[in-house]
């Protein structure tokens, strides 16, 4: 059964920290190029991180709006995709989402997400 599980969001000051945690349901997750999305009220979803599989080196890459700030990771022992995020900005509120790159999982012939984990950047 296909699962995405995020977790960790919160409310945080300008400049502050989180870690993000995404755990997966394994199987086709481990092999597959994992990224964190993000969307804010009224926007189309983004993608702001990705890692590509073990198997070719666990290589990230980043958005410029995140480049810097963020560090995405993979723990493919515990099915777990994370993301560091530092120095948050007003910008970066959204929920976030973890999913396959560069087009999500689909179950039946439908995109699948999971719930999402919300992040709030407030003084």
């Amino acid at each position: 059964q296909v699962q995405l599980v995020e977790s960790g969001g919160g409310v945080v000051q300008p400049g502050g920290s989180l870690t993000l945690s995404c755990l997966t349901s394994g199987g086709i997750f481990r092999v597959s190029h994992m990224g964190w999305y993000r969307q804010a009220p009224e926007k189309q979803r983004e993608l702001v991180a990705t890692i590509t599989p073990p198997g070719l080196g666990s290589k990230t890459d980043y958005d410029d709006s995140v480049k810097g700030r963020f560090t995405i990771s993979r723990d493919n022992t515990k099915n777990t995709v994370s993301l560091q995020m530092s120095n948050l900005k007003p910008e970066d509120p959204a929920v976030y989402y973890c999913n396959i790159v560069p087009r999500p999982i689909t179950v039946n012939g439908t995109d699948y997400w999971g719930q999402g984990t919300q992040v709030t950047v407030s003084s």
